[in-house]
């Protein structure tokens, strides 16, 4: 997404008396086995830009980390708030990314489109050799992770992506999007009253249907992780901290829902899902960026994240978690670790 996950880098997301409307246009080009674009799958030859605050880049981290790919595609970690230019590398020693040489991701963006009209948007992949965006596309990257990088995959990686369901996926992915993963933008962007209560029943409607289908399943697809799972994560981990009081999405807590919370409590102990999360990063960029709804950029010291470590019911389901012949992953890169003040796993010193 762009640098604050809307439509453009300013910090100026709701446009008065219109709905909220993302730009979906991306870069379209792949990573791909055939090097059907002239990028081929190649260890060590791409690293990966995200933020920790950001969702849909978040999508990418927990991806990498579940089929093991870190050692193929290195890991470039953006701070959790920007200017209207771009992400910055300013967590790095001398607010440079060691390995592009870059301050911000703009530059990888202008290194091959000097002009570039839309937002600075993370995740990007970016080619090394030449330091230079290849793809920004959040939706494909992540397939592409489980269906074009195998070879390079770790062993008992799971198959998030199993061709027999890909239809299925694909269908709840859409559905997803449109409803949950952006409703919540949606509703938080609303440019009037009437688009706001229209987007806010729908987002309910929804979580809702959610709440109902995990109620026969531990996960999304049935008894195992998938891209669904991956997909919808990012959006629960994330409604309680901002989405419920920051966009203005309260009906209720996500932590009244039961079958939502407790599927929510159980990714987040999974190993791949919880370590991926910066509370702190990810209250810090909503609340100082997206200035026209927060426009004091006060952070809220609450809600307590704890409750992501308490027990959870899901077990109660068939489980299989990591599929036929899968395992969990290790964990993370000692570089990678989240910090520990900013993550409820070490709080009861788990």
């Amino acid at each position: 997404m762009s640098t604050s996950d809307a439509n453009d880098q300013t910090g100026s997301y709701v446009h008065a008396g219109k709905p909220f409307d993302r730009d979906m246009t991306y870069i379209p080009d792949r990573i791909t086995v055939d090097a059907r674009d002239g990028w081929p799958v190649e260890a060590g030859r791409y690293r990966l830009a995200v933020s920790r605050a950001c969702p849909w880049a978040n999508r990418t981290i927990i991806s990498r980390r579940l089929l093991g790919l870190e050692d193929a595609i290195s890991l470039a970690i953006a701070g959790p708030t920007h200017d209207k230019r771009s992400w910055t590398f300013d967590l790095d020693e001398g607010g440079v990314d060691p390995v592009l040489g870059y301050e911000r991701l703009q530059q990888a963006y202008f290194a091959r489109y000097p002009d570039y009209p839309r937002g600075i948007t993370v995740p990007a992949m970016v080619d090394v050799p030449t330091r230079a965006v290849v793809t920004n596309d959040f939706q494909q990257i992540t397939l592409d992770l489980a269906t074009q990088w195998t070879a390079l995959q770790r062993e008992g990686a799971p198959d998030l992506y199993p061709e027999e369901r890909r239809g299925e996926i694909d269908e709840l992915n859409r559905w997803m999007l449109h409803r949950v993963n952006n409703g919540v933008y949606k509703v938080g962007f609303a440019g009037t009253q009437s688009d706001y209560e229209r987007e806010y029943r729908e987002l309910w409607a929804a979580l809702d249907e959610l709440e109902d289908r995990l109620s026969r399943s531990r996960y999304l697809m049935g008894p195992a992780i998938t891209e669904a799972d991956v997909r919808l994560f990012p959006t629960l981990v994330r409604f309680d901290l901002v989405y419920y009081s920051h966009f203005k999405a309260n009906r209720q807590p996500l932590f009244t829902m039961p079958n939502l919370w407790n599927y929510t409590k159980d990714l987040f102990q999974t190993p791949g899902f919880g370590d991926t999360i910066d509370v702190e990063h990810i209250k810090e960029h909503y609340y100082a960026v997206q200035t026209d709804i927060n426009p004091t950029r006060v952070v809220p010291l609450g809600p307590d994240p704890a409750p992501l470590i308490d027990p959870h019911d899901r077990d109660r389901f068939p489980t299989d978690t990591w599929g036929p012949g899968g395992t969990a992953p290790q964990p993370p890169l000692a570089a990678e670790v989240v910090d520990p003040a900013h993550t409820p796993l070490v709080v009861r010193g788990r």
